[in-house]
């Protein structure tokens, strides 16, 4: 089995009486794709972003069986007023959950709500799985706050509770260090790194031990810096054991190794060295298969590269769909 835990969607309209601030999709002449319009943004979206046949097609065409099927992130857009936040969430997760109803064989979606305002937002998880939906896609920070800031503890304890997903996408922050050259490559590896490291600096990972969390692109730089942490808790080199006399930040709870193994991370990092590090720190039981698409293209077919790596049998077999079942909290069929 091939999960695709990273793929996205587009609703293929938005309602005509919806606020000036909501995205448009325009025709395109002589086409079933259709153009996103949505402040600045300029996208021409194939009718694959919208079609449940045509994404089954693209799916056979890949060798996937299963998509995870998330917003295109610019829709996570927690800038806009937050009742208007709120209703592009229930329009987007609406079409999701009818999306993913042609064949739940084929598709588990997540949704999306208004991390501007967490009360709001931790209010309406009982709605998105009342809709059928699996968990919701977060951006790695809200309005330059990363999300293990204490403000959205109450969020992922309800999350945690409700015993849904979640799937946390880099995005950018409000910040001049880095061009808008780099929003799609330099950006994603740092502000994955900001996401999954505030998980567990600011005590979420260790307050929701339940947590089903996934991070795209193997949370950016996180992984690099891992072992950094890990030493000033615990005083020593390649988890060798703790030497208290080293230790600068030590407690007594779990390490930041260990913290980091409850996470889920994709292997969408372009290259099997990268894959195999983040095989070899935290474990083929914590990767999950992810493309980006239709963004962008999958490999041809689908985890080319994972699959000519040589891996165990059992290896390959989690991280190509086990893992992703255990991240969703769906049973793994035989």
């Amino acid at each position: 089995m091939l999960v695709d835990a990273h793929a996205h969607l587009l609703p293929r309209d938005y309602p005509a009486d919806a606020p000036e601030c909501f995205p448009r999709m325009e025709p395109v002449d002589g086409s079933s794709a259709r153009t996103l319009l949505f402040g600045a943004m300029r996208f021409t979206a194939r009718d694959v972003f919208f079609d449940a046949e045509r994404r089954i097609e693209e799916q056979d065409a890949s060798g996937v069986d299963v998509e995870v099927l998330s917003p295109m992130p610019p829709l996570l857009k927690y800038d806009l007023p937050a009742g208007d936040g709120m209703s592009l969430a229930r329009h987007v997760n609406e079409f999701t959950a009818t999306l993913c109803a042609t064949d739940p064989s084929r598709f588990k979606g997540l949704g999306m709500v208004p991390l501007q305002d967490p009360d709001a937002a931790t209010a309406e998880l009982k709605a998105v799985k009342d809709q059928g939906l699996h968990g919701v896609e977060i951006a790695s920070n809200v309005l330059g706050k990363s999300i293990g800031h204490e403000q959205f503890l109450p969020f992922f304890q309800e999350v945690e509770r409700l015993g849904l997903s979640v799937f946390v996408h880099a995005m950018p922050s409000p910040s001049e260090r880095l061009p808008m050259a780099a929003m799609g490559t330099h950006v994603v590896g740092v502000e994955g790194a900001f996401a999954a490291g505030s998980m567990i600096s600011g005590g979420t990972a260790l307050a929701c031990p339940d947590l089903r969390i996934s991070f795209s692109h193997g949370a950016g730089g996180f992984p690099m810096v891992l072992p950094r942490a890990q030493y000033f808790w615990g005083g020593s080199w390649n988890e060798e054991p703790v030497d208290l006399t080293r230790a600068v930040m030590h407690d007594d709870g779990p390490s930041p190794l260990e913290l980091a193994r409850r996470f889920w991370y994709d292997s969408m990092v372009f290259d099997r060295r990268t894959i195999r590090y983040l095989i070899d720190l935290l474990g083929a039981d914590r990767l999950l298969v992810g493309s980006d698409f239709p963004a962008m293209l999958r490999e041809d077919p689908a985890a080319r590269t994972l699959r000519g790596m040589d891996l165990p049998e059992a290896d390959l077999a989690a991280i190509t769909g086990e893992n992703a079942l255990r991240w969703l909290g769906i049973d793994t069929p035989a």
